[in-house]
């Protein structure tokens, strides 16, 4: 990808920061615990910390507790359903997680990939009410790593933000939708069942990314000492 390009040939993005490397080695390790450590309870595991809609329906409220309504939001980050899904995940995350990161430091990145997550489920919630299916995988905070190196984007880390009526901005986010909506329309990779590709929460996460870019920058010049790029 062309924008990736930085002067004098080096590729910044092929060595990524710390926090992006060990997401990457949480989110493997946790598939693998789950594969091979809890393979006669996968369906359990999906229901109970993926992110189901119906879990917010007043019928499932008598019977959970408020901390087993709050939790999923997060926790269906870390859930995939097989290798080729976290992989692929993984494959997304470095790049723009590195752009992300190198920008916002190991623990406003963190914070920042967990709100991305969080807003795919809450867009999710609103556009699936009452359904029954689990969504899983990091896809959506993913997403939103996307949409906030869009606006990074190829300039040094303490440049100033692509607004977001930008050329570049309005033309990756065309290209994201677009593709989400053939998956909305078509289904593709999204059958009955567990939801590997939840095209609503990718789109939440995206827009999120956009826009929490934005104050995430305002607190960085607080929380880190400003640096030449």
């Amino acid at each position: 990808m062309a924008f990736f390009h930085q002067p004098g040939g080096r590729q910044p993005f092929l060595r990524a920061p710390a926090v992006v490397l060990g997401l990457a080695a949480v989110l493997l390790l946790l598939q693998a615990i789950r594969e091979y450590g809890f393979q006669n309870q996968t369906e359990a595991l999906f229901y109970q910390y993926g992110f189901v809609p119906a879990r917010y329906s007043p019928g499932f409220w008598l019977g959970g507790s408020l901390f087993d309504r709050t939790l999923p939001f997060v926790s269906y980050i870390f859930i995939h359903a097989d290798w080729t899904h976290v992989v692929i995940n993984t494959i997304w995350l470095l790049p723009f997680g590195s752009v992300v990161a190198r920008r916002y430091g190991a623990v406003l990145f963190l914070l920042f990939f967990l709100l991305c997550g969080i807003a795919g489920a809450a867009l999710h919630l609103v556009l699936n009410w009452g359904s029954a299916s689990p969504v899983i995988g990091a896809s959506a905070a993913v997403s939103g790593l996307m949409g906030a190196a869009f606006r990074m984007m190829p300039e040094g880390p303490y440049a100033p933000l692509h607004p977001l009526f930008s050329r570049i901005v309005i033309l990756w986010s065309v290209v994201w939708i677009g593709l989400n909506a053939v998956v909305g329309i078509t289904g593709f990779g999204a059958g009955p069942g567990i939801h590997t590709v939840a095209w609503e929460a990718h789109i939440g996460g995206y827009f999120a990314g956009l826009l929490l870019a934005s104050p995430l920058d305002a607190l960085r010049a607080l929380w880190l000492p400003r640096q030449n790029a």
